[in-house]
């Protein structure tokens, strides 16, 4: 039965199904990673990952915690309007919520969405020219990196179908003066892509302080792209599995 209760639509006897509960893990394992990095903005930013069923339904941090503090148990599960599914003692971001649950909401395969606030990241974002195709990670990414201008905090209604028509089919985002994002059909592809991204973010910000960068003949770009290994999903596994043993030998609570 549906539930009002303060504007917001309830169901507290939906159950956690097994594909939840593996769900919840490997994305309180991913903040987990974001914290190991450094990937962190005190209580801000999200990572956001659709639960597998016939409702598209999506899991985000409680707003208030940091990313070390998140774990299976205490993730939120909201529906597209950003209404919990089940009570929950902890609020959902509007502005986090607005940029994940549009990407979620009109692309398919963005089962995992990902956003940072990196310095790194930032700083390219606040660049004119964005990211410069001129270093090794920039060259696996060249071509399939979308753009969205900044129109302030995203808490307005009518910046979704803006942001998802700048993306369409590219999976890595630099949101203008803003920072970086990206999405996958997976956790692990999601993830791969973000780090290509941030990797490349470091060195061109480290590269430009030192002096003028080098740029890359034009016809290697498609054979880089071609090999690179955020394509090959095996890669992307196993990076992630990688991380989470890591994790797990670090702290384990992220289980619970």
């Amino acid at each position: 039965m549906t539930i009002y209760k303060e504007g917001r639509v309830l169901r507290p006897s939906y159950p956690v199904s097994a594909a939840e509960r593996a769900a919840r893990e490997e994305l309180a394992a991913a903040y987990r990673i974001f914290d190991y990095l450094g990937w962190t903005e005190m209580i801000f930013n999200h990572i956001t990952l659709r639960v597998p069923g016939p409702e598209r339904f999506f899991l985000i941090n409680p707003f208030g915690l940091h990313y070390r503090e998140v774990a299976a148990s205490n993730l939120v599960l909201v529906d597209l309007d950003g209404n919990p599914v089940r009570e929950t003692a902890w609020p959902v971001n509007r502005a986090g919520f607005v940029i994940h649950s549009a990407i979620h909401g009109a692309i398919e395969d963005a089962h995992c969405v990902m956003h940072t606030h990196t310095t790194t990241g930032m700083a390219v974002a606040c660049l004119k020219e964005g990211l410069s195709p001129t270093n090794f990670y920039a060259a696996q990414l060249y071509g399939q990196v979308a753009y969205h201008d900044f129109e302030g905090i995203t808490v307005e209604e009518g910046e979704r179908e803006r942001l998802v028509r700048d993306i369409g089919a590219k999976r890595a985002v630099i949101l203008r003066n803003h920072g970086l994002l990206a999405w996958g059909p997976t956790v692990a592809e999601a993830f791969m892509t973000l780090w290509t991204l941030q990797r490349a973010c470091d060195v061109q910000i480290a590269a430009s302080a030192a002096g003028a960068l080098q740029p890359i003949r034009p016809e290697v770009f498609e054979q880089t792209v071609r090999e690179s290994g955020p394509a090959e999903k095996r890669t992307c596994e196993d990076v992630f599995a990688m991380l989470k043993r890591l994790i797990e030998a670090r702290d384990p609570s992220y289980r619970e």
